[in-house]
């Protein structure tokens, strides 16, 4: 059974061009139009307005659409590309290209980058790391005391910080990332290989485990 949604909605949502999605995006036609209809089962799970809302975004991502913590909020804010409080089928497929397993590294460098540059600066700051890394553990559900958290967060800063500037760069986060893959980790969605076949779960894991941030 589909959702009702009006007619404004769903020319909103829904009737992107295919052709033009895919010649901007890792996907064939044939994949984004089989992602359609995953985007119209998850902007009909809650609020059935044929847009997808934070809270349909988190269910899908974590099975929760409740979950209070900044890495699913930044998630979110990933793939709202137009701040405006929901996703769009456009956004939705953009930002479901960063996650394809095929997308240069360099391109989920620099998104991995914006997750973690809170404040919109062009850098992020030793607080701002602080807080991504709470909430990974916190998300992997990795309990630390406040000591090793603060060991783990001074030991990243200062090897990423190579300039000694107080504050990590792009340049100096991309240098990062290649000496530690599993940073990247959680920019990938390896369902995304085949989206032709049945869409599996679209859970999001974030890694945590087994990254850099948990060699205590």
């Amino acid at each position: 059974m589909g959702c009702a949604v009006s007619k404004k909605d769903r020319v909103r949502s829904v009737l992107a061009d295919p052709v033009a999605l895919a010649s901007e995006t890792i996907f064939t036609v044939s994949e984004v139009e089989a992602l359609l209809n995953l985007y119209k089962k998850l902007s009909c799970s809650i609020s059935k307005d044929g847009l997808i809302q934070k809270e349909e975004l988190l269910l899908a991502l974590f099975k929760n659409h409740k979950k209070e913590n900044l890495f699913a909020d930044r998630i979110f804010s990933l793939f709202d590309a137009k701040q405006n409080g929901q996703i769009d089928f456009e956004e939705f497929i953009r930002a479901l290209s960063i996650f394809h397993p095929r997308t240069p590294e360099s391109e989920k460098i620099a998104n991995a980058f914006k997750l973690y540059d809170l404040r919109h600066t062009g850098y992020i700051e030793r607080e701002e790391l602080k807080e991504m890394v709470m909430a990974l553990l916190e998300e992997s559900d990795i309990h630390l005391s406040d000591d090793v958290v603060e060991a783990i967060v001074d030991k990243t800063f200062k090897e990423t910080d190579a300039k000694g500037d107080g504050r990590i760069d792009q340049e100096e986060w991309r240098e990062y990332a290649a000496k530690y893959p599993t940073l990247l980790r959680n920019m990938t969605l390896p369902h995304l290989m085949d989206v032709n076949l049945a869409f599996p779960s679209f859970v999001l894991g974030t890694g945590a485990e087994d990254s850099e941030f948990t060699d205590y």
